[in-house]
């Protein structure tokens, strides 16, 4: 029997979603009031990001260059990758919207959900201290942010487009030689793992997602914009990796563009792929600096001979790891196991429960319980494939 005072959690992803006094705090978090008013108390930021403007911000970071390497996840993980890229997308979108319900509190007086909290770091010293929850956060933004080469710059989103295209096209030229029984049924223990290490972090935005919820002009469409970028991202990795390891079935390269047929047509790509990665560099590298620079008391506002030295050796340090590491689909397994499973999986919902627990129902812990225990899971295995696939590489 359910203890009273614990109600059920009803999920319903809607156009539209507001924040106002119910029975209990669970029922205002997807909740829309179809007779939304001008004067809702959900809260508006002039001149913020549009719904759509925030939706094409999630759907360039969750698209990025991981997108390379999904065919390769398909050559190992066969349909149960397919799968995995469209259940990760729904964990992921499930687990962005609950970090941001994170950041509010019902009002002692009205009831009302206020934001007391502004990003992922303020949940973190709040469930943990300021000494030990910024510093863990700290350490995983880091890493997340100085593995990635893709994030939100127009430039970069158009020449992204241009290598996708380019792909797409010529695999769909090559439709007459796909063979569908090549996609097997079975797993591959020994090699899924580090599959799904790379789809978990082709997903992983959350580290962005509060302070782009923060800076939305309607921060009431937060949750069906994340629905939305994610359904749009799901189609399309599905789609890409499918056809892609179709082309190429079992020479299916962990990067796809070495698959190309010709030395012309490789060359064409990875030059573009080289613009992009300079395009989208500037906003993972000046977000490193933000968190970087003001634990040895410096500042991105000030220039000084400190902050330049200090930016220099941030970018070697990203320069020693692209050439000392240089298997793109192992290493985004690898890291994908480890700050992309925690920061995407395990960390919302542990604060999650830490927070709201008073008003979810049990299906709902259990819920949240059972990502937690995935997210350990998949860290686990992870590690342990990859850093045999990686020592393997470096042995060859």
């Amino acid at each position: 029997m359910m203890k009273q005072g614990r109600s059920k959690l009803t999920i319903r992803f809607t156009p539209f979603t507001t924040y106002q006094k119910f029975d209990n705090e669970t029922d205002q978090l997807f909740l829309h009031d179809s007779e939304e008013k001008e004067t809702s108390t959900t809260e508006t930021t002039t001149g913020g990001l549009t719904a759509l403007e925030a939706a094409w911000n999630v759907t360039n970071a969750i698209q990025g260059m991981f997108l390379v390497s999904l065919p390769y996840s398909v050559y190992h993980g066969g349909y149960w990758s397919l799968l995995a890229m469209v259940g990760v997308a729904w964990i992921c979108t499930y687990t962005g919207q609950i970090l941001v319900s994170c950041l509010y509190e019902p009002s002692p007086s009205t009831g009302v959900l206020t934001k007391v909290r502004y990003s992922y770091v303020d949940i973190a010293e709040y469930v943990w201290g300021k000494r030990y929850g910024g510093r863990i956060l700290f350490v995983a933004q880091n890493i997340e942010l100085l593995m990635t080469l893709s994030r939100f710059s127009a430039g970069n989103a158009v020449v992204h487009l241009i290598i996708n295209m380019i792909i797409i096209i010529y695999c769909l030229s090559k439709a007459s030689i796909w063979d569908w029984s090549k996609i097997q049924l079975r797993i591959n223990i020994a090699s899924f793992p580090t599959s799904l290490g790379i789809i978990v972090f082709s997903y992983t935005s959350q580290i962005f997602l509060p302070t782009l919820e923060n800076n939305m002009r309607h921060p009431s469409q937060f949750n069906a914009m994340l629905v939305l970028s994610h359904i749009i991202a799901a189609v399309f990795k599905t789609g890409f990796a499918l056809i892609g390891f179709l082309t190429w079935q079992e020479q299916t390269s962990e990067v796809i563009t070495n698959n190309l047929p010709t030395q012309q047509l490789r060359i064409i790509i990875n030059l573009t792929l080289a613009i992009k990665a300079l395009l989208s560099y500037p906003l993972p590298f000046f977000a490193a600096c933000e968190l970087i620079l003001p634990k040895f008391s410096l500042t991105n506002d000030i220039t000084t001979w400190k902050t330049i030295l200090a930016r220099i050796l941030i970018i070697i340090s990203t320069l020693l790891m692209a050439l000392c590491i240089p298997h793109f689909a192992q290493l985004m397994g690898f890291i994908g196991s480890i700050t992309g499973v925690f920061l995407s999986l395990v960390w919302p919902c542990y604060f999650y429960l830490y927070l709201k627990n008073y008003s979810l129902s049990w299906s709902t812990i259990f819920g949240n319980l059972a990502i937690i225990l995935f997210g350990f899971m998949c860290t686990i295995s992870g590690i342990i494939d990859s850093s045999r696939e990686l020592a393997k590489k470096f042995r060859e």
